[in-house]
């Protein structure tokens, strides 16, 4: 199974779909909006075969760099 944890979004996606291997996207979001993110960065936080035998891929966007 190809690991793809880490990775952003499209290059993983690239490669799920280049060794076709079915997965599903899950996203999650932070629970407090204290961090601010870009919404344009997402990456993969976790990864895990579920009962169909599909690849679950959850997505988090990535933190922003400010200073204040």
């Amino acid at each position: 199974m190809v690991d793809v944890i880490g990775r952003p979004l499209a290059e993983a996606e690239a490669m799920l779909q280049a060794g076709k291997i079915p997965y599903t996207v899950v996203r999650t979001y932070p629970t407090r909006d204290f961090f601010k993110v870009d919404e344009d960065c997402l990456y993969i936080v976790r990864q895990k075969i579920i009962d169909d035998g599909t690849l679950q891929i959850v997505i988090a966007a990535k933190l922003r760099k400010e200073v204040s």
